[in-house]
């Protein structure tokens, strides 16, 4: 496998800085110029970024397909006049893929550029609302680089990639530790502010998890009661699937999004005068459905288009505050999801209806099919980014970290955004480099692989990863397998298994997948650790390439 080129300061982005401090020069008497002989240049090079850094906010909606956007399926029977209003004003990435197929390993891939099966703790499956934290104090993240080079960093909504919170009676915290394990009036910590984040204010996990209740930096808020039974969740007026466990008695889940949207929008007046850095990580659509009641009926379609439609506000409370504070212009807007639509959306229903949230892709949240990886990603950049673009260049949720990398023209060390690709040049309408050589990977909420470069897509299963329904059922694969090939130029529905026609394509992918795997990372750099030869890791669905393997 060819390298891919690690994340350096692109020439666009060195022609802006200096554009930028040629004509802050220009701006100040004579008397106000520093000797440029006598200047430390790493001085001159941070004063040249910070003038043409932009604010940065990163909206990621739970379980939207690229069907429920209007910008990209034109028959789509939900509104989303905000969302498409950042595909109008910006980019539209059609080849953006989440690193997984459910939120939590999505979530960590975005933050920290790198593959969330490479972490011990999670190789399939998602995290509990009580779980320990995933990702390492001393692991880079997107809001720990920022703030580094300058940046108030803020994370307002869902987190779910665990926190530690003070357990009672020696219980041993893990993956699925429960309420009664732990004390919720305690501080908690290694959550969002251990790894970069300023301020947190949101939920530990999705809206059916407890706690039922909101995270301000390290504390519980609300008056705390606890919900033994399902029957005493659904008396307290949650909606299902929705767990026993603590919750206050102040919140409401229909409420929740109105709360971070006005939150979100508080704090961006606040630092409107510094570069700032916002992740925005919605719990909708995500089930529990829980629209409230201004949006409930609205789309005319059911409670998922609902819902849609009220997260779409949010984007629209978000892009109405940037305009306000007059900061629009340098602010990058990224806006995606952790994966497809979920099951729990209606797919039947809504398909009556004619509405279809994978669009033309086969599958669903939680598989390796399109449908259930393939998202939208809009980017919108005014000072920067072309209206109305579109680009078809092959892309990873993962790539945001060496993107701001790129952006504030500091390298990433050897060990940080080890699957990150900066796509900042795609911004500028150009190539990324030797992005067609790329492996890009999938991985399904079962912890199965599939993995795609250039036009070939290889899945190691017949069914997607997981057993959820086909949205596509009725459109069957013609000579599908347990190994499977597709040709994404010409295929884009995954119809056509050509795995017979191409063995040698599937085992050089192969090779490059243990590689890869091997190296501990998929950019260039040093190796660094892998856990794959622990015996005491239970990781079986890296067998596939095992023969591979040293």
């Amino acid at each position: 496998m060819k390298p891919i080129t690690r994340t350096v300061l692109s020439t666009w982005v060195l022609a802006v800085l200096g554009a930028t401090a040629s004509l802050s020069a220009a701006a100040q008497p004579d008397s106000a110029q520093p000797n440029a002989a006598q200047q430390d240049l790493a001085q001159v090079k941070a004063t040249q970024s910070k003038a043409a850094r932009p604010n940065i906010v990163y909206i990621l909606a739970d379980d939207m397909g690229q069907g429920d956007v209007g910008a990209y399926n034109p028959e789509s029977k939900i509104a989303t006049p905000h969302i498409d209003r950042l595909a109008n004003e910006g980019m539209k990435f059609m080849d953006t893929h989440t690193s997984s197929g459910v939120c939590t390993p999505t979530r960590y891939g975005i933050l920290t550029g790198r593959y969330s099966w490479r972490t011990a703790k999670l190789k399939k499956g998602v995290l509990g609302g009580h779980s320990s934290h995933l990702i390492e104090p001393t692991r880079e993240t997107v809001a720990s680089f920022l703030k580094q080079q300058g940046y108030a960093t803020a994370c307002v909504g869902k987190w779910h990639l665990g926190m530690d919170w003070k357990v009672k009676d020696g219980s041993k915290i893990g993956k699925r530790i429960t309420y009664k394990q732990v004390d919720p009036t305690a501080p908690i910590a290694n959550g969002p502010n251990s790894v970069g984040f300023d301020y947190f204010f949101g939920i530990s996990a999705s809206l059916n998890m407890d706690p039922h209740a909101f995270v301000e930096n390290d504390r519980l808020l609300g008056t705390l009661e606890i919900l033994k039974s399902i029957e005493e969740v659904t008396a307290r007026g949650f909606t299902q699937p929705s767990k026993p466990g603590f919750a206050a008695k102040e919140y409401e889940q229909q409420e929740v999004l109105n709360e971070l949207a006005a939150r979100t929008c508080g704090w961006i007046e606040d630092h409107a005068k510094d570069p700032f850095f916002v992740y925005l990580p919605l719990p909708s659509p995500h089930s529990p459905i829980v629209p409230s009641d201004r949006f409930k009926g609205k789309s005319g379609l059911n409670l998922h288009g609902d819902f849609c439609m009220e997260s779409d506000w949010v984007v629209g409370e978000v892009l109405k505050t940037l305009d306000q504070q007059g900061i629009a212009e340098n602010t990058l807007v990224v806006f995606t999801a952790d994966n497809g639509t979920s099951p729990k959306a209606g797919f039947e229903v809504m398909a009556k209806k004619g509405h279809h949230p994978s669009w033309i892709y086969r599958g669903m949240k939680g598989t390796n099919w399109e449908g259930g990886h393939r998202v939208p990603f809009l980017v919108r950049w005014p000072a920067r980014v072309e209206a109305g673009t579109v680009c078809d260049q092959l892309g990873c949720t993962t790539d945001f970290l060496a993107t701001c990398a790129d952006i504030t023209g500091v390298e990433l060390a050897d060990d940080a955004g080890e699957d990150s690709v900066s796509f900042l040049p795609a911004l500028a309408g150009q190539q990324i480099p030797e992005v067609d050589d790329r492996l890009v990977i999938h991985h399904s909420d079962g912890g199965i692989f599939a993995i795609r470069r250039g036009k070939w897509k290889v899945m190691f299963d017949d069914f997607g990863g997981f057993h959820r329904p086909d949205a596509r059922a009725d459109d069957p694969i013609v000579d599908a397998a347990s190994l499977q090939l597709f040709d994404m130029d010409t295929d884009k529905i995954e119809k056509y298994n050509v795995a017979s026609k191409h063995p040698e394509v599937i085992e050089m992918m192969k090779q490059d997948l243990a590689k890869i795997i091997q190296c501990g990372r998929s950019t260039p750099g040093p190796n660094l650790p892998s856990d794959y030869r622990d015996p005491d890791v239970q990781w079986p669905q890296i067998a596939i390439v095992k023969e591979y393997l040293p």
